[in-house]
């Protein structure tokens, strides 16, 4: 049962692109149900890709958003900003003895998968563990002598000291996670300091957020925050992941559908609550100011 004086929702846009409908569907389910529940509705800008993200998207992701008539508590938390809560998430993992560096490219994971006789529609890029059992003199050998490698989590140890985890999802009721399908997943890498996964389970724990609303393309990948949450000791939301919006031929909205962006729509002449409509949110007409506070 989700306590309604406490729900606190976030929208978290990469400022990769423009915001199209599906991004408006997104961020209107995460304030709706913030406002139902007399709670709050935060924005989060997820850049830690510093190499796709821009400041004018995210210039135009905040106007999009007002547009539609969106409000949200502040200050609005970007990623790249808060790295030493992600290096410090790291710590404590490798304090766990759940780190190692992994020196392989997807190159040789492929080949190594091949070699294993796995089919490429099942195993995919799975890492096959090459490095996990290096041992420490050869992985300092290795870092020292200047190879690049990412961090991964040991996920059998990982889910060997939680244990059954389970999550509640709105839709589809309680979850028993299964991260260990995920296999050793990458939580930094050298350009990179923290992954989506680290990084989001850390800004959701650390923003007293208590209800995610995401789309359901993300609903496999909670078993692995949740393992998250166990390991690093945060409290777990409940979940809500929602369907997604598709275009004409079925495929899910993407950036790449210009003609269905914010700002194409809205320099089309359509009022914000026609766009808010198109986004399935026809009953939002009232919207309104929700969300005070950070």
């Amino acid at each position: 049962m989700i306590d309604s004086l406490r729900v606190v929702t976030r929208f978290a846009p990469s400022p990769t692109g423009r915001l199209h409908l599906g991004h408006a569907h997104a961020a209107l389910f995460a304030w709706r149900a913030a406002r139902e529940a007399g709670g709050r509705f935060l924005l989060r800008i997820e850049d830690i890709d510093r190499g796709r993200c821009r400041a004018e998207y995210e210039s135009a992701i905040l106007a999009d958003l007002a547009w539609l008539g969106l409000t949200w508590g502040t200050p609005v938390r970007r990623q790249s900003a808060h790295m030493a809560d992600y290096e410090s998430a790291l710590a404590r993992l490798d304090d766990l003895g759940l780190l190692y560096p992994c020196f392989c490219t997807r190159a040789t994971i492929r080949a190594e998968v091949a070699r294993a006789g796995a089919a490429p529609h099942e195993a995919g890029e799975r890492y096959p563990g090459t490095c996990r059992a290096l041992s420490p003199a050869r992985r300092a050998a290795r870092i020292a002598a200047g190879e690049i490698y990412a961090l991964r989590l040991d996920m059998a140890a990982a889910v060997a000291r939680t244990g059954r985890l389970t999550w509640l999802d709105c839709a589809r009721g309680e979850q028993v996670a299964q991260p260990e399908r995920f296999g050793d997943v990458v939580l930094a890498r050298k350009a990179m300091r923290t992954s989506y996964h680290l990084a989001v389970t850390v800004d959701d724990a650390l923003q007293g957020v208590t209800l995610v609303t995401r789309g359901e393309d993300l609903f496999a990948a909670t078993d692995v925050h949740r393992l998250l949450q166990a390991l690093l000791g945060f409290a777990t939301p409940t979940y809500h992941h929602h369907q997604l919006l598709i275009d004409a031929s079925g495929r899910r909205l993407a950036k790449r559908d210009q003609a269905m962006t914010i700002a194409a729509l809205r320099e089309s002449g359509l009022t914000a609550a026609e766009v808010r409509a198109l986004a399935g949110f026809a009953d939002a007409a009232a919207i309104g100011p929700i969300g005070a506070g950070p």
